[in-house]
């Protein structure tokens, strides 16, 4: 079982992971706007890979309670939780948009 310490500091990496992750996907959107494509293509790929941190950190927790070894629900691993699941909706957001920037004629909004 992991201590209360050892939980709350899985919960800060998943947060400052996934955090960043929904960072990069937010400026991959504004790359596209400005027609940057290719430095769109590099966020999404850096956010992906922050993504992976924190969802890793998720998952050894996931299997050490499926062995058998509960983990202790606090707010901080529910918030964790929920940055987890809004970084991954941000990312289907920012790929729609990036793809959707591609497809039109980029004009600035007036």
């Amino acid at each position: 079982m992991k201590t209360t310490e050892e939980l709350m500091m899985a919960s800060f990496q998943i947060i400052a992971a996934v955090g960043n992750a929904r960072s990069l996907y937010i400026e991959a959107i504004h790359a596209a706007k400005d027609g940057d494509f290719d430095r769109a293509a590099e966020l999404m790929k850096e956010g992906g890979e922050s993504y992976l941190e924190g969802h890793d950190v998720h998952t050894q927790l996931v299997q050490q309670e499926a062995a058998g070894d509960p983990i202790a629900m606090t707010l901080m691993l529910t918030h964790a939780e929920d940055q987890l699941m809004s970084a991954e909706g941000f990312k289907f957001v920012a790929e729609e948009m990036i793809d959707l920037c591609c497809r039109v004629e980029l004009k600035p909004v007036e």
